[in-house]
């Protein structure tokens, strides 16, 4: 049984009163849930190979959080470059068709996305994208 009620739980985000030193770099936060950052750990750790490196082996000199704070903004500032980059599917639709038709016909399985308006052909879907020239 659910401890919490309807309304009991404030609905903002959480913004932290102790704001950091002024010798550490700003850097917005990625501003994505665990799932996401799991699922792209791979191609972050890849395209963010070096400062990821510089991070680790700063935690491995001091355990102390405030130590690494420079070299861990690096690794938020990279990472959010990629996510700002990976934004634009088109560059994957093509391989992203060739395995929709694989998943419908070896398993009869269709890709929907939820929330699609009735009616309107889904993104992965559309025939005459407006990238078109980037996916032959």
């Amino acid at each position: 049984m659910s401890t919490i009620q309807a309304g009991s739980v404030e609905n903002k985000p959480y913004i932290d009163p102790t704001p950091l030193p002024d010798h550490i770099p700003k850097v917005a936060e990625l501003g994505v849930t665990s799932a996401p950052l799991k699922s792209a750990a791979f191609f972050i750790g890849a395209y963010c190979k070096e400062y990821n490196e510089d991070f680790m082996l700063c935690k491995a000199e001091d355990r102390n959080p405030e130590h690494c704070l420079k070299e861990g903004r690096r690794v938020t500032r990279c990472a959010t470059d990629l996510t700002h980059t990976t934004q634009e599917y088109y560059h994957c639709r093509k391989p992203e068709r060739s395995l929709n038709a694989c998943m419908f016909e070896k398993l009869g399985l269709t890709k929907t996305i939820p929330g699609t308006p009735t009616g309107q052909v889904p993104i992965h879907d559309v025939k005459n994208p407006y990238y078109k020239s980037i996916q032959k």
